[in-house]
């Protein structure tokens, strides 16, 4: 039978899902009260308990001192009045430094367990080339930065504003019952002539009250909990269109490309505002019920227990008493009612947190066992670059290169040209960006390599950062910069190491090519990949720019990709990657997409 058939089966798999959602969020964040800054994080938490403690005994003090306070004011007696006067201030002292305490512990709590998650995150997106290949991953891990920058906020903060709420709730209730039980006792209700003694009436109708709440808060917040989750997609979705325009902004304004990206945005916003309708529809049916259940609970005890007051069988002060311990018990159960939202909210923020974390953890066992149907880049045993029967597919499936077999011995400089996607998906197996397929490669032992792409990453930083970028600056001294700048061609920015600018935004198309030099003649690799490194150039500076190189290191290994041809003789080697013209296949692993992409390879020495 299924659960849509048998409503118990369905609640009962509702109730699954929750605790199987729990615990994977505690198997990701968990470890937190477990690592390096366990004493830490545990101390910070007990502290967090005790002030919680420390709340629920002055709501105990609060409680106990408004019965004497009202029995004062019922006796008339001005020594007993201004003694609760003072036991008020003493409490409400406690009260403030408690509530300062607690706020303090909380957000250090707080900061302290995003810190942590944050760095959990980021370590497994930015390793092992896996912010790269999470692009063509399928999976929910849309707008990564989002998730790391605003969900983990949220998923953290929420966590703990949301325990100490039910703990202090559960504190709330265990001791509140007590409290109704003595102070408000019990009553005799008539039947049809008989009287039957109800002992501890209030505690049974604080119990009523709070379940008839929370089964209609909860019916009525369904809504909001599917609108939450896709108002924050669609928010997140709406940063990320903003900000990729930001960073595009050249290439959109090169082409008038404003109107189209101002359509994109008002589409994005669109879905913003559907689903912030379906939140505000959903928030407005619990605040019509939360309203009016509000307005009656600190009015409802009263009345139930004011035939007791008038047959003076209960003082004013033990009526106040018990309308306030009514009111503390009642919000202790409608705890689920009144942090829907905030429910809500948490398990959208944690959802997303956790789908990313989780396809970034499939990629690390991916790349970690061991797969035939994965590219294993390792090293050689000698310097030399061994690529072996390999086959490089598409994420999707699709053929793109097969059987491949190359060696490149050091020093020798290989031009790769021909079908320009093959080619540079070769470039990036073997910078391990691409592990979709089978074979081998293995790079050039004990030597340092440098991949140079079409664009280099520039940072925002100083100049001798973007040049020494990905090591520290102080590694090289100011001769080394000066030089590496004058053999790249850009001597005139000798001047301005120490300037910090938006480099990528001042320098041109060329420039930012240069840059990628300079680091070549900074870092002095022993094997150069270049993938379309110089195509910014006309022929005459390209040459001197590739001769500068050769006269700098003349023993160095390139492997160039590029499809210009006035070059050739700088290279000892060509490599003609071109598509078969029948579109045959020669694959017998795994199947795969077949379409008329098989390449063909012809390799011819030049020098």
């Amino acid at each position: 039978m299924s659960a849509e058939a048998n409503p118990a089966a369905a609640k009962n798999e509702s109730l699954f899902q929750r605790l199987r959602f729990i615990a994977r969020f505690a198997r990701l964040a968990g470890p937190f009260w477990l690592g390096p800054d366990k004493w830490r994080a545990i101390s910070m938490t007990a502290g967090l308990l005790l002030l919680t403690i420390a709340q629920v005994v002055l709501a105990i003090w609060t409680n106990y001192w408004n019965g004497d306070l009202f029995d004062a004011l019922g006796e008339r007696s001005v020594p007993k009045f201004l003694t609760q006067i003072g036991i008020f201030v003493i409490i409400f002292i406690l009260t403030m430094g408690v509530t300062a305490a607690h706020l303090q512990v909380k957000k250090r709590l707080q900061v302290n367990w995003r810190r942590w998650l944050t760095r959990r995150v980021v370590d497994r997106w930015m390793s092992n080339k896996h912010h790269y290949q999470l692009i063509f991953t399928p999976g929910e891990h849309d707008n990564p930065d989002g998730r790391i920058a605003d969900d983990i906020n949220n998923a953290t903060e929420q966590a703990i504003a949301l325990t100490h709420t039910l703990i202090y709730s559960l504190l709330v209730l265990g001791t509140f019952i007590d409290i109704l039980l003595t102070v408000a006792g019990g009553t005799t209700v008539n039947v049809s002539g008989t009287a039957y003694r109800v002992p501890g009436y209030m505690v049974f109708l604080a119990f009523g009250y709070a379940g008839v709440g929370t089964v209609l808060g909860l019916t009525l917040g369904r809504p909001l909990v599917r609108a939450t989750n896709g108002l924050q997609t669609a928010e997140a979705n709406f940063r990320y269109g903003l900000a990729r325009a930001r960073e595009k902004a050249e290439e959109i304004a090169l082409v008038g490309g404003e109107r189209v990206e101002r359509h994109r945005f008002f589409d994005l916003f669109v879905g913003i505002r559907d689903f912030w309708l379906r939140q505000t529809f959903a928030l407005t049916g619990i605040l019509f019920f939360t309203s009016g259940y509000g307005a009656l609970l600190p009015v409802f005890p009263i009345l139930v227990a004011a035939p007791q007051y008038i047959a003076g069988t209960m003082t004013l002060g033990v009526l106040m008493q018990t309308a306030q311990a009514f009111q503390k018990l009642t919000s202790a159960l409608s705890w689920p009612v009144d942090n829907l939202s905030d429910m809500a909210k948490w398990r959208a923020s944690a959802e997303r947190v956790m789908s990313l974390a989780g396809d970034l953890e499939r990629l690390e066992e991916a790349k970690i066992a061991p797969d035939e149907n994965r590219i294993a880049v390792g090293r050689a045993q000698t310097p030399t670059l061994a690529i072996h029967k390999l086959q490089i597919v598409n994420p999707d499936g699709q053929l793109v290169l097969d059987e491949f077999d190359l060696e490149v011995k050091e020093g020798e400089r290989v031009l790769i040209d021909g079908d320009a996607g093959a080619a540079v998906n070769l470039f990036k197996v073997v910078a391990g960006l691409w592990p979709w397929g089978r074979g081998e490669v293995l790079l050039p032992k004990d030597r340092t390599v440098l991949f140079m792409p079409q664009r280099p990453y520039i940072p925002t930083d100083n100049l001798r950062a973007v040049l020494a970028y990905p090591n520290e600056p102080d590694v090289f001294d100011d001769n080394a910069f000066h030089a590496a700048l004058d053999n790249s061609g850009l001597s005139y920015l000798r001047d301005r190491l120490d300037e910090v600018s938006a480099w990528e935004r001042i320098l041109t198309f060329r420039g930012q090519q240069r840059i990628g030099f300079a680091r070549l003649f900074l870092h002095k690799p022993s094997w150069v990949f270049m993938e379309e490194a110089t195509d910014a150039f006309d022929a005459a500076a390209e040459a001197k720019l590739l001769d500068a190189v050769i006269c700098e290191f003349p023993k160095i290994t390139i492997i160039g990709i590029s499809f210009n041809t006035d070059h050739d003789h700088f290279f000892t080697r060509k490599l003609s990657l071109q598509r078969a013209p029948d579109g045959r296949f020669l694959f017998g692993g795994p199947p795969v997409k077949h379409a008329p992409s098989l390449v063909v390879v012809e390799d011819e020495k030049i020098l």
